[in-house]
């Protein structure tokens, strides 16, 4: 390249760094004139954005403690319902004794045992006549499955097999209403349960036994 051309080279250098920086000299002073109408608020905004959003938090917590509390609202029921008590033909007798197990009922047509329920097999004795009484009621619905007095000519045999469970046979059970004789088999959960429920049978089997011979 000829020393003319090379001349000609950086001339055309230094016109457009003279161009680029008189851009940059425009636009540093419309910059300015922006500032001078509209202000310069971007230093401003971020030195008062927090004081304002706690300011705002202040109003807003203010707005909820004078919120007016909700007025309880009351409605009288239509229908008034009197408490009904319920009698379950045990309010003269003392329970002497009870014991949690399984009932099961012998059926004839069928040739096999029936379970009858679960529950606390209990002995009520009379307060008035002094006669002691079994009476079982299934869990939950508290139906009765079994009901009838401990009479003199009940046996307790040991089922078979079992050193937990014992069978008699009673001349009128009541639990459906209706005397009918009926053919008990009752397990408990060890041997130890059924030996005291065996002794508190007998106990009171013998007790009746000598209130009727009073009577």
């Amino acid at each position: 390249m000829s020393s003319e051309q090379e001349k000609k080279v950086q001339d055309a250098t230094k016109e457009e760094n003279k161009s680029s920086f008189a851009s940059q000299e425009v636009a540093a002073k419309q910059t300015e004139e922006a500032k001078a109408v509209f202000g310069d608020n971007s230093e401003k905004k971020d030195e008062k954005s927090e004081p304002a959003s706690k300011e705002e938090n202040k109003e807003a917590g203010a707005d909820e403690d004078n919120e007016p509390a909700s007025p309880e609202v009351h409605f009288e029921p239509i229908v008034k319902l009197n408490a009904v008590e319920t009698k379950t033909n045990e309010e003269d007798e003392e329970v002497v004794f009870k014991m949690r197990a399984k009932l099961f009922r012998f059926n004839k047509d069928a040739s096999e045992w029936k379970e009858r329920g679960t529950g606390d097999a209990r002995l009520l004795k009379h307060k008035k006549s002094g006669k002691t009484r079994l009476v079982m009621r299934r869990d939950k619905t508290f139906k009765v499955c079994a009901n009838h007095l401990l009479m003199p000519e009940m046996k307790l045999t040991p089922n078979v097999g079992s050193d937990r469970s014992w069978v008699w046979t009673v001349a009128a059970d009541v639990s459906e209403g209706e005397p009918s004789p009926e053919t008990f088999a009752i397990r408990f959960a060890n041997s130890e349960n059924a030996n005291l429920f065996k002794e508190n049978f007998l106990k009171y089997q013998e007790e009746n036994s000598e209130v009727a011979k009073k009577n």
